[in-house]
């Protein structure tokens, strides 16, 4: 190159700088924002075929429209002052994303429309705007740079590169670093600073460009800031999620695989529940690692039981780890045992140590690989004449209904497991369906059976319709006599044995569909089950009445409370109560008994009279303890006439005699109270409140012998059970007793 060329080739490298970094940077920012799209909305609709493909779709859509509009603009204005106040749109629209991800993620009106149709409505309402308005800056961009007396093919062809290549560079940078070392909330906050920059550096002076810098920083302010009045005005205007979420939050992480949380849920021994993303993984009992709280794990726990009778030296490979509650159940009752987990995500195992309870100097392995690459990997030590390890039991616990690995469910997978098994080896998977669909269990089952000769499933009900079900699904090389099985634990009550036409019936429904590598549509087998999931709608519902009661906002939780009962009017009844409770705490008598008196409206029909029995008669103590001593009264003795109307048809009313109880005492006649809290005890000794109401009626009368001799039966009772946690707390509250026996 000669000294004429180079001198021309250097101006024009600077004039195509700006130009080659704008574009870069808006670039950038658009495919940081379509992969934090898919976690932020993780949190309301699960992580999914559907969800990404949404995310990829109106992400592609925005920015087609984005090029179209961007194209027109660079044409009428001038390119520079049109960049200002496009990145100074773009940054608007970043905390327009935060707030209407907010607000769209609990929208009842959403519920009505099919899985599929409601999260591409959400990803459309949340993403399509600034994922357009990211679009319009290329050809902008492109414009200025040909604007300048550019080579016109060489220009486009440097603003395509260096676009692509902020693309290529935010995706990678997004995926491998910022996602996990800042959290998706605040990468959006990142991106919208990084555009308010950008719009004072074209257009610094403009009036328009200064005010959008005044309000982003107002806005983070409030979003970031610590103070009440931050956080209240914050809520208010959706820059902040409402903490509708049970528990206090002991700890939190965004991983390079979702949102992790554990909250703490109080009591003694306290409990706690583990979350990733928006599903509740597991809950444990602080420090009782032997106490299982899912019917599924104690129904997994109790095959092993039976089938390991007799054996030590086990190995375990649990698929999932969540929370830890059956690798750490394991490790404590096999000490010489082997217990492995394969689990992809580190920052999981992260939460469980600092916590979730996992002990610190646990013995348990962890394989922070997919499960899928972990047997890979046994399966080539094998094909090179090694002995890889072989597994006595496999436990599958990395499906649900949000989100299924589709290659751990495949006949290819099981035949791999098959070979990794000891020859009375079980495989257990733990998944999500309802019988009247049945598509993904019938699936599940039909895939088993290519490879294992023995395949089984017990469900924690007996549920027919179209209720959601957790089923274990049971695979062996050889027949297992399950019948029975869960008899030493709590499931055993409501464990449901599926017999050979009930299984024919679910492979039948599926089409006896086989899943394999190739062909795996897991997400729309289970899409009736997600359409039936009300327990999550009726989940937010119920925690954002009581985030509005909570606040004094009465209309906004009646508002809440009457979608409930038209989506979910079972469940509803109770949380009229504790609504009601909510504003009596506050003091907000008058909005407390406007609740009740709603629900008694509400709820006349038959189906609801004994569920509503409790409700009445909270409502009868509450006008007492607001000095309306007629009106309570009246409500309390209604409540008893209900009560014996339903006993005149059903003497085994357990809930009726409790109320009873309850009304007796209430009124000073303990003597009645005492003989329907025995009822209600001889009718179902194994709950401990009816021992409980029965102590306190005895307490109550002065009667501390009566009581101290319940309080003990009650102890032993619970103790022979197995049920160490009931016993030990009548057996503090037997302490109390003759503490007070001997005060006196």
């Amino acid at each position: 190159m000669d000294k004429t060329q180079s001198h021309s080739f250097m101006p024009k490298m600077r004039l195509l700088f700006i130009p080659c970094a704008t574009v870069f940077i808006s670039s950038f920012c658009v495919m940081v924002i379509e992969l934090v799209a898919g976690r932020i909305i993780a949190r309301f609709l699960g992580s999914s075929l559907y969800t990404w493909t949404s995310v990829i779709g109106v992400v592609l859509a925005g920015i087609t429209i984005g090029n179209y509009i961007g194209g027109r603009l660079a044409d009428r204005f001038k390119p520079i002052k049109v960049l200002s106040i496009l990145f100074a749109a773009c940054a608007a629209a970043c905390l327009v994303t935060i707030v209407a991800n907010n607000l769209i993620g609990n929208w009842t009106f959403l519920w009505q429309f099919n899985w599929p149709t409601r999260i591409l409505f959400h990803v459309t309402a949340v993403f399509l705007l600034p994922s357009t308005l990211l679009g319009t800056i290329s050809p902008v961009v492109a414009k200025m740079a040909l604007d300048r007396g550019l080579p016109t093919g060489r220009t486009v062809g440097d603003i395509y590169a260096w676009g692509a290549a902020g693309s290529i560079v935010g995706t990678f940078a997004a995926g491998y670093y910022l996602i996990a070392l800042m959290g998706t909330i605040s990468i959006i906050w990142a991106v919208a600073g990084v555009m308010i920059v950008m719009a004072l550096l074209y257009g610094a002076g403009r009036f328009t460009v200064r005010s959008a810098a005044v309000i982003f920083l107002a806005a983070a302010t409030l979003a970031t800031g610590p103070w009440g009045w931050t956080k209240s005005i914050a809520l208010d205007v959706g820059l902040r999620e409402p903490a509708y979420e049970t528990g206090i939050v002991v700890y939190e992480d965004e991983t390079n695989y979702n949102y992790v949380a554990v909250r703490s849920l109080g009591g003694f021994p306290e409990r706690r529940k583990f979350v990733q993303d928006k599903l509740v993984h597991s809950e444990i009992l602080i420090g009782e690692p032997n106490n299982l709280q899912y019917p599924y794990s104690q129904m997994m726990a109790a095959i092993t039981h039976k089938f390991a009778a007799g054996r030590e030296n086990l190995f375990f490979l649990v698929i999932g780890g969540g929370g830890y509650a059956l690798p750490g159940y394991l490790e404590k009752f096999w000490p010489d045992g082997t217990v492995d987990v394969a689990e992809i995500d580190p920052g999981v195992t992260k939460a469980a140590f600092a916590a979730f309870g996992l002990d610190p100097k646990t013995r348990i392995n962890t394989i922070s690989l997919d499960a899928r690459n972990y047997i890979d990997g046994l399966i080539e030590q094998r094909r090179r004449g090694l002995q890889p390890r072989i597994y006595d039991f496999i436990y599958e616990d990395a499906i649900n209904e949000y989100s299924v690995p589709y290659q751990l469910t495949t006949k290819e997978f099981n035949d791999k497991l098959y070979g990794l098994l000891s020859q009375d080896g079980i495989y257990m998977i733990n998944l999500i369906d309802t019988f009247d669909s049945g598509l993904f269990l019938g699936s599940i089952i039909s895939t088993l059976n290519q490879t294992f000769p023995f395949v089984s499933v017990i469900s924690q009900n007996d549920v027919r319709t179209n209720d959601r079900c957790t089923f274990v699904v049971v695979a062996a090389k050889r027949k297992l006599d399950l019948a029975n099985v869960c008899k030493d634990f709590d499931a055993e009550k409501i464990a449901w044995y599926l017999d050979d036409n009930e299984i024919a019936q679910l492979q039948n429904k599926a089409g006896a569909l086989v899943l394999s590598d190739d062909y795996a549509p897991v997400e729309n087998l289970l899409k009736p089950v997600v359409l039936r999931k009300v327990e999550d709608q009726s989940t937010a519902l119920v925690k954002s009445a009581e985030y509005h009661a909570s606040r004094g906002n009465f209309s906004r939780a009646m508002r809440k409370l009457d979608t409930l009962s038209r989506t979910d009017p079972a469940f509803s009844v109770s949380i009229y109560g504790k609504i009601a409770f909510i504003f009596a705490e506050a003091g907000k008598n008058e909005e407390a008994i406007e609740v009740y008196k709603t629900a008694l409206e509400r709820f006349t029909e038959d189906k609801y009279k004994e569920q509503m029995l409790s409700f009445r008669y909270n409502y009868g103590s509450f006008l007492k303890m607001s000095g309306k001593e007629k009106e309570a009264l009246d409500q309390l003795d209604k409540t008893a006439q209900i009560c014996n109307e339903i006993l005149a048809l059903n003497p085994k009313s357990i809930e009726s005699y409790r109320v009873l109880g309850n009304i007796f005492a209430e009124k000073g006649d303990f003597a009645k109270a005492m003989e329907n809290f025995r009822k209600a005890l001889d009718l179902q000794p194994d709950n401990p409140e009816n021992y409980m109401m029965l102590i306190q009626a005895f307490e109550a009368r002065d009667n501390l012998d009566s009581a101290i001799e319940t309080a003990k039966k009650a102890a032993e009772y619970f103790q022979t059970l197995g049920r160490s946690r009931d016993a030990d707390n009548f057996r503090q509250y037997l302490d109390e007793l003759n503490d007070q026996k001997i005060s006196k």
